[in-house]
């Protein structure tokens, strides 16, 4: 890992938390996808995490924010039932679109910027993207343990020293 500045290390840290979302999305069986934990679906539960990470890991006070194209009102909040429902290709593309917007944002960030305050935002950069490693990974831990609840199975993490796996590779630890 490359540890020449915050920023080159928040960038490392992002790859492997993504690549972490990724395949624990990958190992959701479809036979859960639609099975209900405390009322929401599982699925609703991955959108909130979704949707969590790429409203606030940026500046949740963006006033130019949008919507993504599969978003519906409370579609984020776990306590209402959901009016639609996503299919594992909405959110492959949704997740998609996080991946490549989070990573123009971060190629952009220099230390110095760490510290700074986005437009209208009451947190510095440095604390929105520390939140968010503590939200998705509270969440990606959440999924896991349905995922291994139901089929025994916990999907692989890297840590800091696994190098990511080349396809094919066991999803599962």
């Amino acid at each position: 890992m490359r540890e020449s500045s915050y920023t080159a290390v928040i960038v490392e840290m992002t790859v492997r938390a993504l690549w972490e979302t990724q395949n624990a999305m990958d190992c959701i069986p479809d036979e859960i996808w639609d099975k209900s934990y405390g009322g929401a679906p599982l699925w609703q539960y991955l959108y909130h995490t979704l949707h969590k990470l790429d409203q606030w890991f940026v500046n949740p006070a963006d006033p130019g924010f949008v919507e993504p194209p599969i978003h519906a009102p409370h579609l984020d909040e776990l306590g209402v039932c959901p009016a639609v429902r996503l299919s594992r290709r909405q959110m492959e593309e949704y997740f998609t679109t996080i991946k490549a917007r989070l990573s123009l944002y971060l190629t952009s960030l220099h230390d110095e910027d760490l510290l700074q305050r986005p437009e209208g935002c009451r947190w510095t950069r440095f604390t929105l993207i520390l939140a968010q490693y503590r939200r998705l990974h509270l969440n990606l831990g959440l999924l896991m343990g349905l995922v291994l609840a139901e089929t025994g199975l916990c999907p692989k993490t890297l840590g800091l020293e696994r190098e990511f796996p080349k396809p094919p590779y066991d999803p599962y630890e």
